[in-house]
């Protein structure tokens, strides 16, 4: 007989990887399988740093989302005892009337959530941005950045510290789900479990192809720039991360938090590909320009050299907002894509999610908006 779980996770990076542990935690018989070694550079949950953020420009209904987000992973530091989130303000930068600083404000007000909004004199006395008039800044406190692949490796821990099997370098086949049960192929082995939960990223697609689900696949790159010329001013008690709107592009960015300096990449801006086999994992020259030009003209004291880049993967669904459901055919089998380059803060909330409708097919959490049948 095959080996038989109560719930099998396909995919155990920053969303799976929190699946896991949560049905661990809640007492489940769990397997996860990953194709690529664990804690890999080849999906979304690398690059040393994620921002997190409160005051959701994407969407008001984030929020909520949000603040468990926050309470997770404090408890999930706790649990580990590994340092995971550091608390660092946030500064979204862009045109008055713009998607980014309009965004901000909704949130802000509508959750009654403290930003600070700031000319852009303000932002030129406090900080080394410089940008001309029509911008206006609004400073968030409730904000920080999570150790990615640090966070990937504590939820990995804990699940395994309460049972759990995690399975690495094993590429899932297929799937099917037969009345009760689903069974799971991989190239070693046939699984069988009560409950299937998809956290496949950028694979997603081939693994619920019956569902349609339109997603695409965008490479992104992520610089970091010598600031040792000026170290004082891009240190996190003085730099705060950033976002910024301008007609090049949309940039974000952290303080300095080692010798590798400042980290900053464009947002989206890139082709959207149909899979990740046709992204190229290394950073070349022609990634730099936008972000150097960027840099050139709005932030004082960053002329310095690349020290690092890393590519990384966004799944792009049609509105970049995130796909979670059960399974239109199959109420045991559920699944979370298309987090759209602004996902990960959420893992340690979405593995809540996900263990919800593992269990009974429903969360209390409001996930209405991430439903498959807003694309009928």
């Amino acid at each position: 007989m095959p080996p038989t779980f109560d719930v099998i996770v396909i995919g155990v990076g920053g969303m799976g990887s929190a699946a896991c542990f949560e049905l661990a935690r809640r007492g489940r018989r769990v397997l996860g399988l990953e194709q690529f070694p664990l804690v890999h550079d080849r999906g979304s949950s690398h690059g040393q740093t994620r921002i997190i953020r409160t005051a959701y420009y994407e969407h008001p209904n984030y929020v909520p989302l949000l603040r468990r987000a926050w309470v997770r992973w404090y408890e999930l530091e706790q649990r580990i005892g590994r340092h995971l989130l550091t608390e660092c303000p946030c500064l979204s930068i862009g045109l008055e009337d713009g998607e980014l600083i309009r965004g901000v404000r909704t949130s802000a007000a509508e959750h009654n959530l403290a930003v600070k909004n700031m000319t852009v004199a303000d932002i030129a006395r406090r900080t080394p941005f410089r940008f001309p008039d029509g911008y206006a800044g609004v400073l968030e406190r409730q904000a920080g950045f999570l150790a990615v692949e640090e966070c990937v490796r504590a939820h990995v821990d804990a699940a395994a510290a309460l049972g759990a099997e995690i399975h690495a370098e094993e590429p899932v086949r297929s799937w099917k789900a037969d009345g009760d049960e689903v069974e799971v192929t991989t190239e070693k082995e046939t699984y069988r479990a009560a409950r299937l939960v998809v956290t496949a990223g950028a694979w997603a697609n081939p693994l619920l192809a019956e569902l349609g689900v339109p997603l695409k696949v965008m490479r992104q790159v992520m610089l970091w720039i010598d600031v040792s010329a000026n170290p004082y001013m891009f240190r996190r008690d003085q730099f705060p991360m950033f976002i910024a709107e301008t007609p090049q592009g949309d940039f974000y960015g952290l303080p300095a938090i080692d010798e590798y300096g400042l980290k900053v990449a464009r947002h989206y801006g890139a082709p959207e590909l149909s899979s990740p086999d046709q992204v190229n994992w290394d950073a070349t020259t022609e990634d730099v320009p936008p972000v150097k030009s960027f840099l050139d003209r709005h932030v004082l004291g960053a002329g310095g050299a690349v020290t690092n880049g890393q590519v990384c993967m966004y799944t792009v669904s049609p509105d970049k907002h995130f796909v979670i459901d059960t399974h239109p055919e199959h109420a045991n089998v559920s699944f979370a894509c298309g987090f759209s380059g602004h996902g990960f803060k959420f893992s340690s909330v979405i593995g809540e999610v996900l263990a919800d409708l593992a269990e009974r097919g429903e969360t209390n959490h409001a996930i209405d908006m991430f439903r498959l049948g807003r694309f009928e």
